[in-house]
């Protein structure tokens, strides 16, 4: 804590008359105790920062910040000006001015102690103490935390005691006078974040902390600030009236909070306005105002592992991580290679560069030009892979060596599987350096230098010399296996996967098969062709029967299901196989299992016809560039047909029974799931 801030570290008679002079200032205090390598790299870092938003706070406080790799450990500098210094605060000039730099790899335990130090800007108390010092010492040690902040116990007297003292209940008889019990408070659960989660983030937690506790309201916040953050208690979010997110930065894991009333606003209003705030969440939630339901098929980015989380689930989440980053990569090479396809035929991939050969008048050379388009957007295909999964491990270090092992998984023809095995490899590595303690002066170079550095070395020595040829062999068994596909092992085969694509409507099974199929095509043959064909027949089935069914008989749903059905018909023509979802969340164990039926016929029926597929998406606007266009076509309407006819089966059962058991249903629905 002493490493902190020290007397040298202090001017109580800062004479700057501008924020860039207080920073210059106070920077070379620390550039002087070796703290910054390079005082105008550091400089422009902390420009940087208050080009993005203001640093000045109400109450006369400005607290530029940054952090930067020329800092060599976590260090505040502080400065009081007599003229004010403008910082861009709503109510003027800042006579207390705090340079914060901390490295770009910062060590949690001293950004904690700079989250403590934004709190107690917030307390006027220790404001005040500071403006009344007269000594740089003496202010290091307030700021540091070895002086006192305020009175005693001892000389509060006993008035200031007996406040602290939680307040008894008046005893009761339960007789006729007895109050009744109290309602429950109003209950929110906040966010805060800022660019570099330093200073903003923790103070306006502590500000909408202060106006909760003032308002009578439970409030508990989530910092997602440099020091790392811990997830709210799901049971916390579950049982919270109202949401706010103060922040500068997207909120992870955002999802959380959805059909709750929300108030979305940046992080300096939670630190100058915060009851505002709380009135405003207040108003929404008595007039049923709540932000829009999480979107089902939502990428899984940023979800690493909560506690609890068992081995298997933090694997499926890395996993989901990386191909929801790749899928974008899919759909536009993929589509721009299809188009190419259907504009010049297919051998267009034998075209010249249209870089040494193009001609304006030709379809072919646009033809050409779309192609190797796509083919370069599909080349990012498995370093995105990797690069992502060893994200959703450790992180923005786990990018680098990443990215590194996708590549060389292409180098060695290992493909999609080597890009699944380099990913979880680099975020394991790094996941381990990072555990290695370090000298305090290495660690603004760590996340910069030594992680990416010895990473990628490791990743790229197990890639080439251990682990790449194996992965490419088994990569190579697996397409000859494809290749040979036919008869009733491509139906067994076509049956699985139109299970799987149906039987969570866009979840983790969905996106395995999926991902399986666009492994094919990074090295196409006419049995991955094939399974690309049947993947996407099957995922266009759900909704597309959800559409039927409400068309059909209508009386079995509610007004809002046939309004989804409307959007349905253009969501499943599309291959979107989410527009099923609402309609599972209803009523799971009839819609389900209805999917998953006439996902299966559709499966083995595309390929029991040998349809073929070279566009990893598109539904029914790719048909020309499909093998087998109308039977292609037979199969998705067979698999529509028997989903939609069980789900009205179904449906209709349930309705028929209805009278009988309408009594009971009466009494148990509150406990019951809907549609069950």
């Amino acid at each position: 804590m002493s490493e902190l801030i020290t007397a040298e570290l202090v001017d109580l008679d800062l004479s700057a008359g501008s924020k860039e002079a207080a920073a210059r200032s106070l920077a070379e205090r620390m550039a002087g105790l070796g703290r910054v390598t390079d005082l105008d790299g550091f400089l422009a870092d902390v420009a940087a920062r208050e080009a993005q938003m203001p640093t000045g706070l109400d109450g006369g406080i400005g607290i530029p910040h940054c952090r930067s790799a020329h800092v060599t450990e976590p260090t505040l500098a502080f400065g009081r000006s007599a003229a004010g210094i403008d910082f861009g605060a709503a109510d003027g000039p800042a006579d207390l001015i705090f340079l914060i730099a901390a490295p770009a790899g910062g060590d949690a335990d001293h950004l904690s102690i700079l989250s403590t130090l934004a709190r107690h800007l917030m307390d006027e108390e220790f404001t005040g103490a500071l403006r009344r010092a007269d000594d740089p010492a003496a202010a290091a040690a307030l700021i540091r935390g070895d002086a006192p902040e305020a009175v005693t116990e001892a000389e509060a007297g006993p008035e200031a005691e007996a406040a602290t003292e939680p307040v008894a209940k008046p005893e009761t008889d339960g007789g006729p006078e007895a109050k009744p019990e109290p309602a429950p408070p109003f209950k929110i659960v906040a966010v805060t974040s800022c660019p570099t989660g330093i200073a903003h983030t923790y103070m306006a937690a502590e500000a909408l902390a202060k106006a909760g506790k003032e308002a009578g309201v439970e409030l508990v916040v989530e910092t997602q600030g440099s020091a790392g953050f811990k997830r709210l208690d799901p049971e916390v979010v579950a049982a919270a009236d109202g949401v706010i997110f103060a922040h500068d930065v997207e909120v992870r894991d955002k999802a959380r909070f959805a059909g709750k009333p929300t108030v979305d606003v940046g992080v300096k209003a939670g630190v100058n306005r915060p009851a505002e705030l709380i009135a405003e969440v207040r108003e929404k939630a008595a007039r049923g105002d709540v932000s829009a339901p999480a979107a089902a098929g939502s990428a899984p980015m940023d979800r690493d592992g909560e506690a609890g989380d068992g081995f298997g689930t933090r694997l499926r989440k890395w996993l989901m991580t990386g191909v929801s980053y790749m899928v974008p990569f899919v759909a536009a090479g993929g589509l721009l290679i299809a188009l190419a396809f259907a504009i010049g035929g297919y051998g267009i991939n034998k075209a010249p560069s249209v870089a040494e050969h193009f001609v304006w008048t030709e379809s072919a050379s646009w033809a050409a030009l779309l192609f190797q388009i796509g083919s370069v957007a599909f080349g990012f295909l498995v370093p995105v892979l990797a690069g992502f999964i060893a994200y959703g491990m450790a992180d923005r270090p786990g990018l680098v060596p990443g990215f590194v092992g996708g590549a060389i998984a292409l180098t060695v023809n290992a493909g999609f599987l080597g890009g699944l095995i380099a990913g979880l490899i680099a975020g394991a590595v790094v996941m381990a350096v990072q555990r290695v303690r370090v000298a305090p002066a290495l660690r603004g170079i760590m996340p910069v230098v030594v992680i990416p550095l010895i990473s990628s070395a490791v990743v790229g020595f197990l890639m080439f010399l251990v682990v790449g040829k194996p992965i490419a062999a088994l990569q190579k068994a697996l397409t000859d296996w494809l290749s040979g596909l036919s008869g009733a092992n491509a139906v067994i085969l076509g049956v699985v996967l139109g299970l799987m694509m149906t039987f969570d409507l866009g979840g983790p099974l969905n996106k395995v098969a999926y991902a399986f199929a666009v492994g094919g095509l990074a090295n196409p043959n006419d049995g991955s062709l094939k399974v690309m064909a049947a993947v996407m027949a099957a995922g266009m089935v759900p909704p597309l029967a959800m559409a039927v069914a409400t068309t059909v008989r209508g009386g079995l749903f509610t007004r809002t299901e046939r309004e989804n059905g409307k959007a349905a018909w253009v969501l499943g023509a599309s291959f979107i196989t989410e527009g099923a979802i609402p309609f599972a969340a209803a009523d799971p164990l009839r819609v389900i299992p209805s999917a998953m039926a006439g996902g299966a016929v559709t499966g083995a029926l595309s390929m029991a016809f040998g349809c073929t597929l070279r566009a990893p998406h598109g539904g029914v606007f790719v048909v020309p560039l499909i093998g087998q266009p109308l039977l292609y076509l037979v199969a998705v309407l067979a698999g529509t047909a028997v989903t939609a006819a069980l789900v009205v089966l179904l449906k209709g059962l349930r309705k028929t029974a209805a009278p009988a058991v309408a009594a009971p249903e009466a009494t148990a629905v509150a406990g019951e799931p809907a549609g069950v």
